[in-house]
């Protein structure tokens, strides 16, 4: 049976619940963050804690956070409770419950809540999430403006990408992920993925000065293709940058590089560029497997 952490008690799932009062459920007043576990290691603790802590400073409650090791060990004690070493985890802090009142209270009891779910294994040897290259389509829904939501914070409220992703359904053809532009048109991120694309030699991907999350897995793409000397390129893209790339793909901790085969009806194949990124990805998760 899948069971789950919730404040110190590992739980079986049915038995894991969170108060109604709680803040993260009324006002999606949390943080969490979702990583990949290989071989029993999360796969680039260090960036996600650390994105963690910046998000519940946003929120004003980063005192109230539980140190991160013992985070990591608590961790660790789902995974095993569980029974698995290579997993999907999602690690979440909400501001716990309060009174009724949108306003929050200074004095913060967070409520902690771990899940995970067991993963094919990652690296060389391992398989894909995806069956198959995504589709993309550029969305009518905007990204939130950083001076509305800042886009770091990685918080509960995912209305923004449940509305672009809710668009793909009145399509006739199938899409995996929804791109949204920013409210002045430019090419920014999916709704849980970001987006690069390959054009003119060169690796292009929508800079952080437009509103979105610079996932992990984006930075570790561009560490590797500094390493690969493969050039880079961040700026503002308008859709139609997209016509002319040889190559899209897009990352999150779960999919890692995930090739795109479509994008708004103009089609793709995985080119030179997104292979080797993928190969040097799976090398670097491989280490985890040998350490």
């Amino acid at each position: 049976m899948t069971k789950y952490f919730v404040d110190g008690e590992i739980l079986p799932a049915d038995e894991a619940t969170v108060d109604v009062r709680d803040r993260g459920f009324r006002y999606g007043d949390a943080a969490f963050e979702t990583l990949r576990v290989y071989g029993g290691h999360p796969f680039e603790w260090t960036a996600h804690a650390d994105r963690l802590c910046r998000t519940c400073e946003t929120l004003g409650f980063a005192d109230a956070l539980p140190a991160l090791e013992t985070l990591r060990s608590n961790l660790d004690r789902t995974l095993a409770a569980n029974d698995v070493s290579d997993a999907y985890a999602r690690l979440s802090v909400t501001r716990g419950v309060q009174s009724g009142k949108l306003t929050p209270d200074e004095s913060v009891d967070p409520t902690v809540v771990i899940i995970v779910k067991p993963l094919s294994r990652g690296g060389i040897d391992g398989e894909r999430v995806w069956d198959r290259p995504a589709r993309l389509m550029t969305v009518e829904t905007r990204r939130i403006p950083d001076s509305a939501v800042p886009a770091e914070a990685k918080t509960h409220n995912y209305l923004n990408g449940i509305l672009a992703r809710l668009e793909l359904r009145e399509s006739a053809e199938a899409y995996d992920e929804a791109i949204l532009p920013s409210t002045g048109g430019y090419l920014t991120e999916g709704a849980t993925s970001n987006l690069f694309f390959v054009a003119d030699d060169r690796l292009q991907t929508p800079t952080t000065d437009l509103p979105l999350l610079p996932g992990v897995t984006r930075s570790v793409v561009l560490d590797i293709a500094d390493e690969l000397g493969v050039s880079v390129e961040t700026g503002r893209y308008e859709p139609d940058a997209l016509r002319d790339a040889d190559e899209v793909f897009c990352t999150n901790s779960t999919w890692e590089v995930r090739p795109v085969s479509r994008v708004d009806g103009v089609d793709y194949s995985t080119g030179p560029v997104t292979a080797r990124l993928q190969e040097r990805f799976d090398e670097r998760v491989e280490r985890l497997y040998t350490d």
